[in-house]
């Protein structure tokens, strides 16, 4: 595990740590030996990941809004992070409908808060925002979006983190990239799948739900394709990414997808039937909504750059991805200890290196 290594023993700063995708990060660098801080509102759901495997015992964490700077600034200076990840965010396209103005609020005013502390900071070498694959302009093309596509999401969700893409590039240009300040970088991911998400109106989730109800599946929009990938590819790709900027610098600052194989972005139906494959018992139907928001139907990414750059690329294909899923599920739905089926998949994945 030559790339968790690397983190042993470095001081690790993640804003929104308490999310799905926080938490799996946090065992992930936990597992690395790395000193972990985090910053962020308390879990949105319960059960919530975080809560079930016990990790705000694990680390040096704060509870506190990203868009109160000085607050933010008091736990960031109090840890004096080495390397800083931004992933606080309002998550949703369905709920940036409902609530467009705390969404831009929190995912561009966020932003320039964490980047502020990054400024001031005199610990920190290397940051990383996370962003998302929707912060493209969708053409609904049949080709992968590069880094140098145009930055327009539509939904209130999807254009605000375009709006923190702008925000980076500005901080980076303008406060960074002399000798001694932070190397700084955007990584922008496809969909993440994954035991512990607990979200509502995510594909998985609503399919986990059903299963342990013993109702069955129901999909809105079976056709849509997006770029599936268990969530422990974009966290070793942002590690990567992270272990490049703290050793070399500006040279890897900049922006970077990280996405599955073309053959893995796949319709919801097709993914549906893969949860149904490794969860028996189990069947969907399509219910299309009405009066649905808009949500795009083709996205896939193009990787070049990142595996070129960065030497990243897929390990586990969609079926592997469903299947570590439902594992994980299976485990929570019987009661076992979740916590060791996460840490055993974070082992299988990383031995892959």
């Amino acid at each position: 595990m030559e790339l968790l290594d690397f983190f042993k023993g470095k001081k690790v700063f993640i804003t929104g740590n308490t999310g799905f995708k926080g938490s799996w990060l946090t065992a992930v660098l936990l597992e690395a030996g790395a000193e972990v801080g985090g910053y962020a509102l308390a879990p949105a759901t319960d059960p919530s990941l975080y809560a079930l495997c016990g990790l705000e015992s694990k680390i040096c964490a704060a509870t506190g809004d990203i868009r109160d700077l000085e607050l933010l600034q008091k736990a960031f200076d109090g840890f004096y992070p080495e390397i800083v990840i931004h992933m606080a965010a309002q998550p949703l396209v369905i709920d940036s409908y409902k609530e467009p103005a705390y969404t831009f609020d929190v995912n561009v005013m966020g932003t320039v808060n964490i980047l502020e502390c990054v400024r001031h900071s005199g610990s920190t070498r290397a940051f990383l925002n996370v962003t998302t694959d929707k912060v493209y302009r969708n053409n609904e093309w049949h080709w992968g979006y590069r880094e140098n596509d145009e930055l327009c999401g539509r939904d209130p969700y999807s254009n605000s983190k375009s709006c923190s893409e702008l925000v980076t590039y500005s901080y980076r240009e303008s406060f960074f990239g002399k000798e001694g300040q932070a190397a700084v970088a955007t990584a922008r991911a496809g969909n993440v799948i994954g035991g512990g998400d607990f979200s509502e109106n995510r594909i998985l989730p609503d399919c986990v739900r059903a299963a342990m109800e013993n109702k069955k599946i129901t999909i809105r929009n079976k056709h849509a394709i997006r770029p599936w990938q268990h969530v422990l590819e974009p966290l070793c790709g942002y590690l990567m990414i992270l272990k490049k900027l703290y050793e070399e610098g500006g040279k890897y600052a900049g922006a970077y997808n990280i996405g599955p194989k073309d053959e893995d972005c796949v319709p919801v139906g097709r993914l549906a039937d893969l949860f149904c494959k490794y969860w028996p018992g189990t069947s969907w139907e399509h219910v299309p909504q009405e009066n649905a928001v808009h949500e795009a139907s083709f996205l896939k990414l193009d990787n070049s750059k990142t595996k070129n750059m960065i030497g990243y690329s897929p390990r586990w294909d969609i079926g592997e991805a469903v299947k570590k899923t439902v594992e994980w599920s299976r485990a929570f739905a019987d009661g076992k200890d979740v916590y060791k089926a996460m840490r055993s998949q974070i082992s299988e994945y990383f031995k892959s290196e």
